[in-house]
């Protein structure tokens, strides 16, 4: 029996229950987790705005080390650190066949499968594929990539998912260019990486918005130059910062309306804008066609951060041997699976940065 964090039912309480793991068959491998961390997705699993088939073990962030692994298994060994992929891409599909393996059609396919089961036999479901919110995990070898050398374990947690998704969004979707100005909505794990992510690609001005003046300080280590509390003159405010023109990119980690309405006008003439949040179908964001015209912006979604792990991780582990790249400042808090649902509620609130499940 191991620990783990089950959700029973779609917007129930979280359960820190025993559950009863299988030895890893074909293509699987066993890992014990040595951190997971807490992020925005895990919360929209729980409250329904995401559905995966329940009830589950939550958590998607994690990284640990290899205890066994089934017959076919060749990239990674018992002892090996690796870090967890929720979405493997499966090389078949008209999506990875075309080099956007962050879309394959076939990368949840592992939710449906049966995971574990509880002590009286209630059967789980893996959450987004690798039930993270575990002492121990059996996933299929495509959900493990090696770990970067020289990186703790509890650190690479974060590159399973914010970092990528944050890393990815300035590189990939927002394709950044040095000299010129982002700014960054919503200052949690994920726009923490933006934040560092944007100073590596040059920008020349990054600036921060949040909703919490205690995350200025946060937000000033991760590379912002200039820090604006959220509001209603936040664009107003964007532009006189930039020149009066709007800044070149705007990133939103929010995946609120008003949010990414805001993000768009904030953007200059002919500016960029990345949605990263994940919001519900009842958030509808609105534009006439004329603004459209006149305006010239684009505004585009962001999945994974447009990231292929295999490709992204050794060059995020150069940005981290170089000190480019700060994993452990992300982290406030360090916590136990019984301290999830308050991070829950600290994510709600909009406090804090990335909590970290260290095992």
């Amino acid at each position: 029996m191991v620990r783990a964090a089950v959700l029973p039912a779609v917007g129930a309480p979280l359960e820190i229950t025993g559950i009863e793991l299988p030895e890893p068959g074909p293509g699987q491998v066993r890992v014990r987790l040595a951190a997971a961390g807490v992020c925005h997705s895990d919360l929209s699993l729980s409250n329904g705005t995401m559905r995966v088939p329940v009830p589950a073990v939550l958590g998607h962030e994690g990284a640990g080390t290899v205890v066994s692994v089934g017959e076919d298994v060749g990239h990674v060994a018992p002892g090996d650190g690796v870090v967890l992929n929720w979405a493997p891409s499966c090389g078949s599909c008209h999506h990875c066949g075309i080099g956007e393996v962050w879309l394959c059609a076939n990368a949840l396919a592992g939710a449906a499968n049966i995971h574990a089961r509880t002590a009286d036999g209630t059967e789980l479901h893996p959450g987004l594929n690798v039930a993270a919110f575990a002492q121990e995990t059996v996933i299929a070898a495509n959900c493990v990539l090696p770990a970067p050398d020289g990186v703790p374990l509890t650190d690479a947690a974060l590159l399973g998912c914010a970092v990528l998704t944050g890393y990815g969004a300035v590189h990939h979707s927002a394709r950044v260019r040095a000299g010129e100005s982002v700014v960054v909505f919503g200052i949690g794990g994920v726009g923490l990486a933006v934040l560092q992510s944007a100073r590596i690609a040059g920008a020349s001005r990054i600036i921060a918005v949040d909703v919490s003046p205690e995350k200025e300080e946060l937000a000033r280590r991760a590379g912002a130059t200039d820090y604006v509390m959220a509001s209603a003159t936040t664009p107003r405010e964007i532009r006189g910062l930039t020149a009066g023109q709007g800044a070149d990119v705007a990133i939103e980690c929010v995946g609120r309306a008003a949010t990414i309405r805001t993000a768009w006008e904030s953007t200059r003439r002919g500016g960029r804008t990345t949605v990263v949040g994940i919001g519900g179908k009842d958030q509808e964001v609105t534009f006439n066609a004329l603004e459209i015209f006149h305006w010239g912006r684009s505004l585009t979604g962001c999945v994974y951060g447009n990231s292929d792990p295999a490709r992204d991780l050794p060059v995020l582990a150069g940005h981290i041997a170089a000190g480019r790249f700060d994993l452990s400042m992300m982290v406030t808090e360090r916590i136990g699976l019984d301290g999830i649902p308050a991070a829950f509620d600290n994510m709600i609130a909009g406090r804090g940065g990335r909590a970290l499940v260290v095992f």
